[in-house]
């Protein structure tokens, strides 16, 4: 098993935080796209905010990349439309380059 953190941050506005909120509330989530994720190597994801600030767990088995996540969430349409649709939300971060959403943290401490 691998495991990466990522942020990312939601536009600032209490309703539009909601309503992403209600995408991921559980139940919620398109069901395509969670079944895409299990396909791509990916066996659990956690999502915490604080304000508009999301930190994200995810956890793959020990094949998974990003490059090939990436290859492979381009063959599907409806992870477009699912991450066109979280666009209204989220925000990159002020350091992400052009394009870029979720940003792999660096671990700094473990004890």
């Amino acid at each position: 098993m691998q495991r990466f953190c990522l942020a990312l941050d939601l536009v600032d506005d209490p309703e539009l935080i909601q309503e992403y909120e209600q995408y991921h509330a559980p139940g919620s989530a398109w069901p395509e796209v969670t079944q895409h994720d299990i396909d791509a190597g990916v066996t659990n994801i956690e999502i915490f905010r604080t304000g508009n600030r999301m930190f994200m767990i995810l956890e793959t088995d020990d094949a998974f990349t990003f490059e090939k996540k990436g290859a492979f969430d381009a063959t599907n349409p409806k992870i477009a439309a699912w991450e066109e649709l979280m666009w209204k939300f989220q925000q990159p971060l002020p350091w992400a380059k052009p394009g870029q959403k979720w940003i792999l943290m660096d671990r700094i401490f473990k004890s």
